[in-house]
C-alpha cells in the first residue's frame, strides 16, 4: 500500500491507529502495534505522571517505531504530563477532548505531531483552525463515550471541511474498511476494539471471550455509567446500573473517585477540578459528575481484574463481527492486504 498524508505526518508504515484504550493501551500492545508498522497510542489518563514516564521509557525499549501519547487536554495535571511527552521525545500526541490553543502551539514548537480525536466537523475545524496537525474523528459506532452521528455521515463532513489529515474511527475492523475510509478522502483508519481483541492484547482471556461472544445486539449505549452517551457491551452490571436509583448511584460514584484518586495519584482537589471540566458545556448535573468516577474503575475491574460481573467493557459495534485473536502483527499485515486488494479490485473495474 502507498503512503498516505497520514503515514508520512508520523513516520509509521501503514495508515493504521491503534487508539488510546484506558487499562488496554498500555506498552506491551502499543508496542506490538508500533512493530507491526500501525501507529500504537499510549494511554495515559488512568496513569500517574511518574508511571506514564516509564510506560513511555518501556515502549522504547521494545521498539524504534514511532508512537504516540493519549491526554487529557482537561486534566489538571495535564501541563505536566506534556512536559514528559517533550522530554521523552514521544511522536504524537492524541487528545479525547479538545486541547488548548496554547497546549497546540507548545507542542508543535517541541516537534511533536498533534492529534486530536473529535466527534462533530465544528469541532474538527476548531481544533484545525488553531494548529492541529491531523483529526481522528470517531462517529457512533465507536466504543466508549460517543456521539449520534454514523462514521459514513460524519467522515465525508470532516474531510470537506478541513484541510489537515484526517483519520477514521468507529465501525472499522479490515481491510475493507480501511478501503473504504481512503474512499472517502481519510488517510487511514483508527481501531479500539479490533486491537483490545488481539494476543498482544493484556485484557484477561475471560474477558476477550465475553467480546467475541458478543453479537452486534448486545452492544448497547447507556447514560447509566457516568451520565454521557457510553457504548458498551449490555451485561447484567450494565442492566443493574440502569435499574439502580440515583442515591444508591451516588454512594457507589463516591467509593468509585476514592478508588481511583488512590490509583492516579490525585489529589480531591484535582478530581474536582476535573469534574468541573467534565461538567463545562454540557447540561450535566453535579450528581452526573460524581457519577462520572465511575468509569475509570468500573472499567478496570473489567479489563485488568478480569471482573466481568463488576466491571464494564467499552466496545465498539465491530464486537458483534470479530470473532478471533490475532497478534497485532498479523492484524495489520492482514488488514493492509485486504485493502490492497479491494483498491486493486475496485480499480480493474471499468
Amino acid at each position: 500500500m502507498r503512503g498516505t498524508a497520514l503515514t508520512r505526518l508520523t513516520g509509521v508504515r501503514h495508515p493504521v491507529v491503534q487508539t488510546g484504550m484506558g487499562w488496554v493501551a498500555g506498552p506491551r500492545l502499543v508496542s506490538a502495534s508500533a512493530n507491526a508498522g500501525a501507529l500504537g497510542i499510549l494511554a495515559s489518563a488512568t496513569m500517574t505522571p511518574g508511571r506514564l514516564r516509564e510506560a513511555v521509557r518501556e515502549v522504547k525499549a521494545r521498539t524504534d517505531a514511532p508512537f504516540g501519547v493519549n491526554l487529557r487536554a482537561d486534566a489538571a495535571d495535564a501541563g505536566d504530563r506534556v512536559r514528559i511527552l517533550i522530554e521523552e521525545g514521544v511522536r504524537v500526541a492524541s487528545f479525547a477532548l479538545a486541547p488548548s490553543r496554547e497546549l497546540i502551539a507548545g507542542l508543535k514548537e517541541a516537534g511533536v505531531v498533534v492529534m486530536p480525536t473529535v466527534g462533530a466537523r465544528r469541532h474538527a475545524e476548531k481544533v484545525a483552525a488553531w494548529g492541529a496537525d491531523a483529526v481522528l474523528v470517531q462517529g457512533a459506532e465507536g466504543g466508549g463515550h460517543t456521539g449520534e452521528v454514523a462514521t459514513t455521515v460524519l467522515l465525508p463532513q470532516v474531510v470537506d471541511a478541513v484541510r489537515i489529515p484526517v483519520v477514521a474511527a468507529g465501525g472499522f475492523f479490515d481491510g475493507r474498511g480501511l478501503a473504504a475510509a481512503l474512499a472517502y478522502g481519510a488517510a487511514g483508519v483508527a481501531m479500539g476494539t479490533r486491537f483490545l481483541l488481539t494476543s498482544d492484547s493484556t485484557v484477561p482471556d475471560a474477558v476477550k471471550a465475553r467480546y467475541l461472544a458478543a453479537t452486534v445486539r448486545d452492544v448497547t449505549v447507556t447514560r447509566a455509567v457516568d451520565g454521557l452517551p457510553h457504548r458498551m457491551l449490555r451485561t447484567e452490571l450494565v442492566a443493574a446500573l440502569e435499574d439502580t436509583g440515583r442515591a444508591r448511584a451516588l454512594v457507589r460514584a463516591v467509593r468509585a473517585a476514592a478508588g481511583f484518586r488512590r490509583l492516579s495519584g490525585l489529589t480531591w482537589p484535582q478530581l474536582v477540578r476535573d469534574g468541573l471540566a467534565l461538567r463545562h458545556g454540557k447540561e450535566l448535573s453535579w450528581s452526573q459528575v460524581l457519577l462520572a468516577a465511575n468509569t475509570p474503575m468500573l472499567l478496570r475491574s473489567a479489563m485488568v481484574d478480569g471482573r466481568t460481573d463488576l466491571g464494564v467493557m467499552a466496545s465498539g459495534q465491530v464486537a458483534g463481527v470479530i470473532d478471533d485473536l490475532p497478534s497485532c502483527a498479523e492484524l495489520v499485515e492482514r488488514i493492509v492486504k485486504e485493502a490492497d486488494e479491494t483498491l486493486a479490485r475496485l480499480t480493474a473495474v471499468r
